[in-house]
């Protein structure tokens, strides 16, 4: 079904039920618990889970397959966020303008970094294209203003021409984006008991892009393509001497990559029409690195967890302050309290990176083949222990047949 073989099949039907019910999922604590706050399942946050799933999804194509490490990939984010803005003030409000011009940009400007920094392998390639990522970002930030808005970034504003749609709404405001009248901030709230779950267009819209994503880089990770790719990760220099020239291979490899960047940054101002230069800076390059590595490099559901798992702290454990802290720790006496709060208070707020880090720091020692690899030593535990079920339990009855 869908070229899919039956396992992948039962991988992409997996995401996608996580995908529809990922705001009931992720929303495990009652609206008035003191646990709430651990809730994701609100709109921006799950948004964000799906959009760096796309993310990590297409670096995942180039680093996973080829092991070429690109640390300029924020690169194509970018470029995807400001052709997107862009599609707004010129043409409407449709995502469907920005999305298509997202990829297209950044498709097209990875081709120029590709086919430069291909020329050299290994670190020397990582080097490249950073320089190409601080470049892009030096330009957007002071070099080209009147097209990236500089400091300030691109935004859209009343006067901008939209061709195909109305440049003011009708309630003065500027428009909002929006899928043939479908506006991507319109939600639906459903109370059950204490329990309140936000049903919303723009994120349902990224999911079904997520999926459609997931479901091309199946069908690229069990081609014949993705086996030319993985023979330059195994021994690029082998694959020289048989005649095969693996450039075109990795160049559109690199291509694919950048392409689905762009589309995250196409949904990213989807969701929210502000472009920054600050989305081109090597930080964020860097984030698609540790969602991918973290997850699991070369796996397929593998970038989608890490982006998951980092989306998930950065946002749950930099909103614990230090009053959160004394209300937890207030169960303890005075002493001992103040004591917890002063422990735990530089690793939340502010300092969530540094829990990030050290939860990094355990997953690469302990997993180093990522959070699939844990999964999958679960999975290896519990079909052991059945398996001993199922030998012990009849031998335990021929015992017990014996011993009468």
């Amino acid at each position: 079904m869908l070229g899919l073989t039956r396992k992948d099949l039962t991988l992409l039907i997996v995401v996608a039920i996580l995908t529809v019910f990922a705001p009931f999922i992720l929303n495990p604590f009652p609206a008035d618990s003191a646990l709430a706050q651990f809730n994701a399942g609100y709109p921006d946050l799950m948004q964000r889970f799906v959009i760096f799933g796309i993310f990590a999804i297409g670096f995942n194509i180039l680093f996973g397959l080829t092991g070429y490490l690109s640390f300029g990939h924020a690169a194509f984010l970018g470029v995807g966020s400001f052709a997107g803005v862009w599609m707004f003030k010129l043409l409407g409000m449709n995502v469907l303008y920005a999305i298509v011009a997202s990829v297209a940009f950044a498709g097209l400007f990875s081709v120029v970094v590709g086919f430069v920094s291909l020329r050299r392998s290994g670190i020397y390639f990582s080097i490249l294209t950073l320089a190409f990522a601080q470049m892009s970002f030096a330009l957007a930030y002071s070099v080209l203003t009147p097209i990236t808005g500089g400091e300030t970034g691109l935004q859209l504003a009343k006067t901008d021409p939209r061709i195909f749609g109305q440049s003011i709404a009708d309630d003065g405001n500027i428009p909002v984006p929006s899928f043939f009248g479908l506006e991507m901030r319109d939600s639906t709230t459903l109370y059950m008991g204490g329990w309140e779950f936000t049903l919303n267009v723009g994120y349902y819209l990224c999911a079904v892009v997520m999926l459609v994503a997931f479901y091309v880089a199946i069908r690229i990770f069990r081609s014949p393509f993705a086996m030319m790719l993985r023979a330059v990760k195994s021994n690029q220099q082998r694959m020289n001497y048989t005649g095969l020239n693996p450039k075109p291979y990795m160049l559109a490899a690199f291509v694919i990559s950048g392409m689905y960047a762009g589309l995250a940054g196409g949904l990213m101002v989807s969701m929210d029409p502000l472009a920054g230069a600050e989305r081109m800076q090597w930080t964020a390059s860097g984030e698609v690195v540790l969602m991918t590595i973290l997850g699991g490099a070369g796996t397929l559901i593998g970038p989608v967890l890490g982006a998951g798992f980092i989306k998930y702290f950065e946002n749950i454990f930099s909103k614990i302050n230090q009053a959160t802290l004394e209300g937890w720790f207030s169960v303890f006496p005075d002493g001992l309290s103040d004591l917890l709060v002063t422990l735990v208070y530089p690793f939340v707020g502010k300092g969530w990176h540094l829990t990030l880090g050290i939860l990094f720091m355990l997953v690469v020692i302990f997993l180093p083949g990522g959070l699939v690899q844990g999964g999958q030593k679960l999975a290896t535990v519990f079909r052991r222990d059945k398996n001993a079920n199922a030998v012990e339990g009849p031998a335990a009855d021929q015992r017990s047949q014996a011993g009468e």
